[in-house]
């Protein structure tokens, strides 16, 4: 599956399951049942500063969903037409960002955690980190 026909229409936010207790809550992610994919790579971003971006790409065939595990940001949309900005500040929220979108991650607050479970392993080839490339790709 690649993302050249993917809008950001088909990037959805989620509900995770939030299991409260009065010990705290926990938020169980499995692939294929709350996970629209079977994740294949983890990672997160931290110590990230108010005024940095993070991201400024675009996948022609991953899949993500990224979670603020802490704190809040912004993930800004874009499939080379239309935009779309999200704010992610619960930890049992995420978006499901489809291949051939761009996006960016901006507005962090104060010790946020930016979660992102990734549908395949790290692939340069994947990438699109050029704006004007990712255009291309599109077909724009």
């Amino acid at each position: 599956m690649t993302g050249k026909g993917t809008t950001v229409f088909d990037c959805n936010v989620i509900q995770l399951p939030r299991i409260q207790n009065r010990a705290g809550n926990i938020t169980p992610v499995e692939n294929g049942l709350n996970i629209p994919f079977d994740v294949k790579r983890i990672y997160y971003l931290y110590d990230i500063p108010s005024d940095a971006s993070r991201a400024s790409h675009g996948h022609k065939e991953l899949q993500q969903v990224i979670i603020a595990a802490s704190g809040s940001f912004e993930v800004s949309l874009s499939d080379g037409i239309n935009k779309k900005i999200i704010q992610l500040n619960r930890p049992y929220v995420g978006i499901h960002i489809q291949p051939g979108i761009w996006r960016d991650i901006t507005n962090f607050s104060s010790g946020a955690i930016c979660l992102v479970l990734a549908s395949l392993p790290y692939n340069e080839a994947d990438y699109l980190r050029e704006y004007q490339n990712f255009l291309s790709f599109k077909g724009l």
